[in-house]
């Protein structure tokens, strides 16, 4: 694939695309040719010097623009139903087509099961997985009736944005790990739905120092020389391929990405079967069967995949 002007012509949506991880990959897509619309819900603040600064979406789109492409922002709230009908619309009104969407908004409120609050709980969710739910509804529609009108497949791309906090069960992190793995289930169920009309839908677990991250990754230093390993600038290049004409083939997918590496997860395998002698298992049966299986497997060999915090690239 020759990637200059892969993705000419089309439009993209990257929500959360003001700072960090959705910076990056804004930037990336429009580098490709895409025309962007970069949403962040961020509103304009003060720099240093205290002078006025633009909102995060309009200096992404700015930044676009001043490097040849083309871009626009918008600022709205991805996990109110309306305003992520607007922001489709939006997309629509202004570039006569979308074909691009890489859900990326999200927020943190890292606390124990024990210690976290209702409205902590609620809050991530919502950002995450309603976020990522509202915007592929609306997009989704949008390429189902276009598919309709065309008589065919037309072209369509979502990335979504899952973690290793979900795959490895991070443990001060309920809320996150819960929305991302929804996320996953939310990709794979959209993967098959949308497949018959030329869309595919695949998610990432990225790993990447941004404003979002910092403190979890506090204690790594920035090297002094080379690429951060954690720079979004690992991430960006997956999500522009995944965007293009060359990942057809590519739908439903798991991948994590980091540090000049990229893993295709596979899906979950069935480790044992256990079928009852009799017409319906009782507690003693159950009892008889899985009891001793257990007490030969490792307390540590759960479903969470922890070992996926030990990629890298190498």
């Amino acid at each position: 694939m020759s990637e200059q002007g892969c993705l000419q012509g089309r439009t993209a949506i990257v929500t959360g695309a003001g700072r960090g991880l959705g910076r990056a990959e804004a930037l990336e897509l429009a580098r490709l040719g895409a025309r962007v619309v970069v949403n962040d819900f961020g509103v304009a603040g003060r720099d240093g010097s205290g002078e006025a600064s633009a909102a995060p979406a309009e200096e992404v789109a700015a930044e676009i623009r001043a490097a040849g492409g083309e871009a626009v922002a918008h600022r709205g709230d991805v996990a109110d139903f309306a305003q992520a009908r607007g922001l489709v619309q939006f997309a629509l009104e202004t570039y006569g087509s979308l074909e691009i969407l890489v859900n990326n908004a999200g927020i943190l409120r890292d606390r124990m099961v024990f210690s976290m609050s209702e409205d902590e709980w609620d809050t991530v969710i919502r950002v995450h997985l309603k976020g990522h739910f509202n915007t592929t509804h609306f997009a989704a529609a949008h390429w189902r009736e276009a598919s309709k009108t065309a008589g065919g497949p037309v072209y369509g791309r979502i990335v979504n944005t899952s973690s290793e906090a979900f795959l490895a069960g991070s443990a001060g992190q309920p809320n996150y790990a819960a929305a991302k793995g929804g996320i996953v289930g939310l990709t794979t169920s959209t993967a098959n739905a949308l497949a018959k009309y030329g869309v595919t839908v695949n998610a990432i677990c990225p790993r990447a120092r941004t404003r979002m991250t910092e403190d979890v990754f506090e204690g790594l230093e920035v090297p002094a020389n080379g690429l951060d390993p954690l720079a979004p600038a690992h991430v960006s290049p997956l999500v522009g391929y995944l965007a293009s004409p060359a990942a057809a083939r590519i739908n439903g997918q798991l991948l994590v990405v980091h540090g000049g590496m990229v893993a295709l997860l596979e899906r979950p395998k069935v480790a044992a079967k256990f079928d009852t002698a009799k017409e319906a298992f009782t507690v003693e049966e159950l009892d008889e069967r899985l009891t001793p299986f257990f007490a030969e497997r490792s307390p540590q060999e759960t479903f969470a995949a922890g070992e996926v915090l030990g990629l890298k690239k190498g």
